[in-house]
């Protein structure tokens, strides 16, 4: 059995869905642990979060039970600590290091930690995906009037995040790297290959985009808040094209993007601590352009 731990936000949550799918479709039986959102753990967590796989219309998924996670991930407490030392071949517990583990998709029975977002795991299943995970109709009708317009013209979501990558405990990790040469690169790019192009921006801090992009060819997303931040993520699938954040938020918005035509754009590094290889992400992100903080195109 394959148990794969949930954890983080929307676009991390997706990324674990997604590379169950990819086990199921290999036939292997695999199931969620979802212990982490559970109310005495989530007491334990700085920033408080929900399962938000829940909100979509009819996403369906096994759970696995605490016997079966003690059995492959080993139990809490002394008895755990001392199978760990005594025993520590009856535990199977994988710890995600690296971008791209080429052997985890050959795994058989393994609890799996980690965030998993490199495409080539589940590359090859987007239109599966597209086609399960559907947003349930906003009760605001002011979504569906902004979908129908991104529809009806060359859209390009922008997602420009701030809020809590400006904090100094997230800015060593995430900072810096969607820079303004990074936008503006990625802006010409889409000019040059769409002319007719009209951005969508979407941010955490409103005041900020409205006041740094002006004029016709920009339309300020601010329509979502709280909860309903989740309906950012279809109006962004919504788009022809898309320009992303260093955020699996935004990744995902351009997953879920259907367009066989689409122009998506994301940054060389996620985190600080990455070194950017071209041929290694151009295989792992196949389709995908890639611009560096200093705003070069690869």
């Amino acid at each position: 059995m394959i148990i794969i731990e949930m954890a983080g936000g929307l676009g991390n949550q997706l990324q674990q869905y997604a590379l169950y799918r990819k086990f199921r479709t290999l036939g292997r039986e695999t199931k969620l642990d979802v212990s982490w959102f559970d109310k005495e753990n989530q007491k334990k967590m700085p920033a408080k979060r929900e399962l938000e796989l829940n909100y979509f219309e009819g996403l369906t998924y096994e759970i696995c039970t605490p016997k079966e996670k003690a059995a492959l991930a080993g139990s809490g407490g002394i008895a755990g600590k001392i199978r760990r030392k005594l025993l520590p071949f009856t535990v199977h517990h994988f710890y995600e290091k690296e971008m791209y583990h080429p052997e985890l998709l050959g795994f058989e029975n393994c609890y799996l930690s980690g965030y998993f977002a490199c495409e080539k795991y589940y590359g090859d299943i987007l239109d599966v995906l597209r086609r399960e995970i559907r947003f349930p109709e906003s009760p605001n009708s002011q979504n569906k009037q902004m979908a129908q317009e991104m529809m009806e013209c060359e859209s390009v979501s922008v997602h420009i995040r701030r809020g809590d990558y400006l904090n100094v405990e997230n800015k060593a990790m995430f900072g810096n790297i969607c820079t303004d040469a990074y936008y503006e690169k990625a802006l010409d790019m889409v000019r040059e290959k769409a002319p007719k192009a009209r951005f969508y921006l979407f941010s955490d801090d409103i005041s900020y985009v409205k006041d740094k992009y002006q004029g016709e060819e920009f339309t300020v997303v601010d329509i979502n808040h709280g909860k309903d931040s989740f309906y950012d993520m279809w109006l962004m699938s919504c788009c022809k094209h898309n320009i992303c954040a260093n955020s699996t938020f935004s990744f995902w918005g351009a997953r879920l993007n259907g367009n066989k035509e689409k122009i998506i754009i994301r940054p060389t590094i996620h985190k600080n601590t990455q070194k950017f290889d071209k041929q290694e992400m151009e295989d792992w992100w196949r389709g995908w352009h890639f611009v560096s903080p200093e705003g070069k195109a690869w």
